[in-house]
């Protein structure tokens, strides 16, 4: 979890157009997808020791494995070592999905589910445990399974600690309830122990929620602003899967279902623009230089599966980074496409202001939704000799390129005057050496700026124009 706005100063009005803005408290940060291919259910955990430490379900169902690496890009090509094989027989036996590495009072545990090998779906949570400061050396130990009260098909176990209370959220059936999975939370004793009685605090309702099985799980938990956030994931584990999002008051009783409240519609799903297909069982993380929170999670790179969705191997690994809403909710975005991911670039001199597109029109504007049409990729530039260009995150294949000298998203055309118009040479931030601008490779000396908050491609002669002209990457 970061703290801060987004930058310091607000700044309204075009009379406030030399104003100086604040470097963002969270710069843009850039990673490049997919992280892990064939990994589901992904959990990286941000240790005190430099490193990042990742694990998740692998399509065999039948292990445990680490990596670590000092960067979350690091991750994509670290060793990976099993810390845990399934038993032959009995419990523990099949069905090792979902794997969470947490590090507690001093010691590393993996939250994991497990079937039986006489009853592979008699699935239940467990805990491992290891002492050692590196957990892929260390010798693991098993805690056990977690008891609960209700003996039923439970997964997902995840552990969060709020105003000094640690918890421990799940995933379970309740043939009271009906078919499907419920999320319930308790506290817990010891990091394998629960304590008092569990409430249940979602169950699957909405028509989201429902297509194909009726599923609340996989739950994340993200603080911010006296908020704790709960991510969860719901239907079949196919195109259908998505997230949704519970809220809390960090002050109040979290053991009070009424506490909870479940946003309306998702708050990530499939799209078909950027080819990103059921999106979910998340986790969150943060950037390496702690200021920006990243989401991770998995999804498919293709709608369609021939049979059951547990027996495609392909979901993958994917990070992105979560932006925070003005009024202080999370704001998860789209799954970006294959590739870097996309920044938002805000503006020098407004910065509650950044570049998104209006019906294809480019301008600056606060409170952007979609995100997307405010996120772009930095690619390399059509036009080739060192330039750049800036690809829509919701419009693959469609860049700012001007025409007529105002700024717009069009689709590439293929033509060597759109290579030239949608290039631009990345410069050192002409108000401020801390932010960036972009001049165009086609008419040098004329630069991307903004006026009456519409974008243009310009030629700069005074301060204004050069603070229009500059922008942070976020």
């Amino acid at each position: 979890m970061i703290a801060g706005s987004a930058a310091a100063t607000t700044v309204t009005g075009v009379s406030a157009g030399t104003a100086r803005a604040a470097v963002p408290a969270s710069p843009g940060v850039t990673y490049t997808n997919s992280i892990a291919e064939q990994r589901a259910d992904p959990h990286i955990w941000k240790h005190t020791d430099g490193y990042y430490y990742f694990t998740a379900t692998v399509p065999a169902y039948d292990r445990i494995v680490l990596r670590r690496a000092t960067t979350i890009q690091g991750l994509a090509s670290a060793a990976e070592t099993t810390i845990w094989t399934r038993h032959a027989t009995g419990e523990m036996g099949a069905h090792i999905w979902a794997p969470e590495i947490h590090f507690i009072d001093g010691k590393w545990y993996v939250y994991f589910a497990a079937g039986a090998t006489n009853d592979v779906w008699k699935i239940r949570p467990y805990v491992l445990e290891c002492a050692a400061a590196n957990p892929i050396t260390g010798a693991w130990t098993e805690k056990g399974r977690i008891a609960l009260p209700l003996d039923t098909f439970s997964l997902d176990a995840t552990t969060f600690v709020v105003n000094g209370s640690r918890y421990l959220c799940w995933a379970q059936n309740d043939p009271a309830v009906g078919s499907g999975t419920n999320l319930y939370l308790a506290r817990l004793s010891n990091p394998w122990t629960i304590t008092g009685t569990p409430v249940r605090i979602s169950t699957p309702t909405a028509s989201w929620e429902t297509i194909g099985h009726h599923v609340n799980e996989g739950p994340a938990v993200i603080q911010r602003n006296g908020k704790v956030f709960m991510t969860f994931s719901a239907s079949a584990t196919d195109a259908n899967y998505c997230m949704g999002l519970l809220t809390a008051s960090a002050s109040a009783n979290l053991l009070n279902a009424s506490s909870w409240a479940k946003t309306a519609n998702p708050v990530f799903a499939s799209n078909a623009a950027t080819s990103q297909y059921g999106p979910g069982h998340n986790s969150f993380t943060v950037s390496e230089d702690g200021r920006s929170d990243v989401l991770v999670y998995h999804d498919r790179g293709y709608k369609d599966i021939s049979g059951d969705p547990l027996n495609d191997p392909n979901r993958r690994t994917r990070v992105q980074k979560l932006y925070w809403k003005a009024d202080g909710t999370p704001d998860f975005g789209i799954p970006v496409a294959d590739g870097p991911t996309p920044v938002r670039l805000s503006s020098y001199n407004f910065p509650d202001r950044f570049i998104r597109h209006w019906e294809y029109r480019a301008r600056i504007e606060a409170g952007v939704s979609p995100l997307a049409d405010s996120q772009f990729r930095v690619v390399t530039g059509l036009a080739g000799s060192g330039t750049v260009s800036l690809e829509s995150a919701n419009f693959p294949g469609s860049y700012l390129r001007h025409k007529n000298f105002e700024v717009w998203v069009e689709k590439d055309d293929g033509t060597a005057q759109f290579r030239g118009d949608a290039s631009f040479t990345a410069r050192a931030g002409l108000a401020d050496s801390a932010g960036v601008s972009y001049e165009s490779y086609n008419y040098p000396g004329r630069y991307i700026r903004h006026y009456d908050y519409l974008l243009s491609v310009q030629a700069l002669s005074t301060t204004t124009d050069r603070a229009d002209a500059t922008f942070y990457t976020q």
